[in-house]
């Protein structure tokens, strides 16, 4: 079983007053298809476990395998035959255990990991905005900002004209002139969210970037995504607070062990999720 004990189910009181996103799907046609999708990792080097009593080897058959072994080379099946379909004006979220797939499944999605199988289909291309997304820390933020504003398709003068917005909206002040690696990791996630929302991509995932925010820049990243929303994009937003998804997002995910186990509207797939945790901790604790 997947290790539990570190979901995260804190509430701020801002989630438990903000309304819910009204449920539905979105009325601006299909966005995103993912078909059948089967992504594996090898890992190398990973030890043998669990494969009974050893055997002892005399000393020839030592002396002959001592130049013959190779590293050892794991299969891990992180996703496991997902299918799923979205459209535009949608906000999605993803829920999931710690190791249950729900980073791995975006990265697929942005075609930041071939599939083994299966195929991902999209209107456009996805912009991926994770906590662990590499920006480069040796450079100040203000020459970050440069090159992910450019990535994300903005030109030189487009860049230029919303600097101070995007510093303004990542609250890091006079920090913008320090190498990244002086920021701490809520800097950082602030300063990714604000690049990615210096425009308004079509398909936008975020990988738990809010969880790092104040009460105040998650007011303002929920005005963001909604109004992402509005101009008919698709948000993806993987998240370890059900209040936050059920504020925000219009349905839920429910990934486990790399398969999709519930797909439907927040209310009702994170109630199913939180009685299956707590079962699963008492179960653990029994």
């Amino acid at each position: 079983m997947t290790d539990i004990e570190e979901v995260d189910f804190e509430v701020d009181q801002e989630d438990l007053d903000a309304a819910p996103v009204p449920a539905g799907s979105g009325t601006g046609g299909l966005s995103l298809l993912v078909n059948d999708l089967h992504v594996t990792y090898r890992v190398f080097g990973a030890k043998k476990v669990g494969h009974g009593p050893g055997r002892k080897q005399g000393t020839i058959g030592r002396l002959l395998s001592r130049g013959a072994r190779q590293p050892a080379v794991r299969e891990v099946k992180a996703i496991r035959g997902i299918s799923f379909a979205a459209d535009h004006g949608e906000s999605i979220g993803i829920i999931g255990v710690n190791g249950s797939g729900k980073s791995t499944l975006l990265r697929a999605i942005a075609g930041l990991i071939p599939p083994a199988s299966g195929t991902v289909h999209v209107a456009s291309s996805p912009a991926l905005l994770g906590v662990n997304a590499v920006l480069m820390k040796d450079l100040t933020g203000e020459r970050n900002i440069m090159i992910g504003s450019l990535a994300m398709g903005l030109t030189k003068a487009e860049v230029k004209q919303r600097y101070q917005e995007i510093v303004d909206f990542a609250e890091i002040g006079d920090f913008v002139n320090l190498p990244m690696k002086a920021y701490s990791s809520g800097m950082g996630a602030r300063l990714r969210f604000a690049i990615s929302a210096s425009t308004v991509p079509d398909i936008l995932m975020i990988d738990e970037a809010l969880a790092t925010g104040d009460a105040g820049f998650r007011a303002k990243s929920k005005a963001k995504m909604a109004e992402i929303r509005e101009s008919a994009g698709t948000v993806f937003l993987v998240s370890h607070s059900l209040a936050t998804i059920k504020s925000m997002c219009t349905r839920v995910l429910w990934v486990h062990e790399g398969k999709l186990v519930m797909d439907g509207p927040p209310d009702v797939v994170c109630a199913r999720y939180k009685r299956f945790v707590e079962q699963s901790r008492k179960r653990a604790t029994a």
